[in-house]
């Protein structure tokens, strides 16, 4: 019999929330790093957490195990991530106060009506949209872009460290109007069965 139909822990079952678990322990060592100037380090820790994030990701859909604590912990990771870095990357100057203002205002903006939706109409659903899953991405490839531009000064670098920036401005005001309307639909609509907040 396997693991399974004997009641047993099965080790690979926790593997994607252990990687999730790893990622958040990544983040005080990435923002010491940052902190202290070691910027070698701080990008080997990022592509580290970056790494945990894509692999727990996959063995979910793998192993068939996205579990309720996953579909929570996973988002919760990513941004505690990506704002607290966001931050140190601010209180060193290298990054513009507008970026991080947005960044931190969509967030916390989304947190609020998630949690008016939920406490109104019981809702507990907020599905990423496509141009939140894209400005995740930007997010990441500027913190990424801003730490490496510390390692070099080749012009693709700071090139794509632009890029990068740019992007986030606009992806963050753009999905943050897009949740704004989703969420004015969501909140006239009976809440769907089973379903969870990403």
């Amino acid at each position: 019999m396997s693991d399974d139909s004997n009641g047993r822990f099965n080790p690979l079952r926790s593997t994607p929330n252990l990687l999730t678990f790893l990622r958040i322990c990544i983040a005080p060592f990435l923002v010491a790093a940052i902190l202290d100037g070691q910027y070698a380090l701080s990008f080997g820790l990022f592509l580290a957490a970056g790494l945990t994030d894509a692999l727990d990701g996959a063995l979910a859909r793998i192993l068939k195990q996205r579990s309720m604590l996953g579909h929570y912990l996973d988002p919760v990771a990513d941004k505690l991530l990506l704002s607290t870095i966001f931050l140190v990357l601010l209180h060193k100057s290298l990054i513009p106060v507008t970026v991080t203002v947005l960044v931190f205002g969509r967030d916390v903006a989304i947190l609020l009506v998630a949690a008016i939706l939920y406490a109104a109409v019981g809702r507990r659903e907020f599905h990423p949209s496509i141009f939140g899953k894209a400005n995740t991405l930007a997010q990441i490839s500027a913190v990424a872009a801003v730490l490496l531009h510390q390692l070099t000064a080749a012009y693709w670098v700071s090139w794509f460290r632009k890029l990068a920036l740019d992007a986030t401005m606009v992806l963050t005001v753009a999905s943050g109007l897009h949740y704004a309307w989703l969420a004015s639909r969501r909140a006239g609509s009976p809440p769907a069965n089973g379903s969870g907040i990403k």
